[in-house]
């Protein structure tokens, strides 16, 4: 008996480190995010320096999560919510990671952009930054909190990124023949922009496993379910 309760202490004990360490990576990840905004419209490359020297933790961090839930699953052999749940920490530290790794990549831009003159038309990312940057963190508080209701509102806000995108991306390419000079800017904001895009997708990707850890319904490819 005393064997059994050891055994049992030390499987909760590993689900609850494994969860721990996703939510450090959420954290992490989004003060990167947080990261990159300032050093886009503060035009400080020392932010931008911060959010591509953190990357490397968050890198750590997602291999200790993958070798703890294989762990656990060779070790406890985990049934039903607890095998999905490990399998949705998992694969929401991949997306965190490659969230993480969206932010490195508008703080690689923004420091390009800082060689070139100043832009106005940068101020037309901010609203995609509050749209992505929202989506990430209710992404975060639905998995957290296993709130399927929060997460199934990802999917509607994810396409109303998408949009944003693409009207960002054809009102920047309709300026490049009015201002020549300025083309490679504007094509660092149209990348920029893609990155906000991709976190947004990133978001969507953590929402759909949160609903099937909680609810086992698969939404992926379900255009109304989430």
């Amino acid at each position: 008996m005393e064997t059994a309760r050891h055994i049992l202490t030390s499987y909760e004990a590993a689900l609850d480190t494994l969860r721990k360490d996703v939510l450090m990576m959420s954290s992490l990840s989004a003060r990167s995010l947080d990261h990159a905004r300032k050093g886009l419209f503060e035009r400080d490359e020392d932010w931008c320096n911060t959010v591509i020297a953190d990357d490397e933790e968050i890198d750590a961090l997602e291999i200790q999560v993958d070798t703890q839930g294989m762990d656990i699953m060779l070790r406890f052999h985990p049934l039903a919510s607890d095998l999905r749940n490990v399998i949705a920490a998992m694969k929401t530290s991949v997306n965190l990671e490659r969230a993480a790794d969206q932010s490195v990549g508008i703080a690689r831009r923004t420091k390009k952009l800082l060689a070139l003159p100043q832009l106005s038309e940068t101020a037309r990312i901010e609203p995609l930054f509050n749209l992505a940057n929202g989506m990430y963190l209710d992404s975060v508080r639905a998995y957290a909190d296993g709130d399927i209701e929060l997460a199934r509102s990802l999917k509607s806000r994810d396409r109303d990124l998408d949009e944003s995108n693409r009207r960002l991306a054809d009102a920047l390419t309709e300026l490049m023949p009015q201002n020549p000079d300025l083309i490679r800017g504007y094509l660092e904001l149209i990348f920029i922009a893609r990155c906000l895009e991709r976190i947004g997708d990133l978001a969507k990707n953590i929402a759909e496993d949160t609903i099937y850890a909680v609810s086992v319904t698969d939404v992926r490819h379900t255009p109304q379910a989430a």
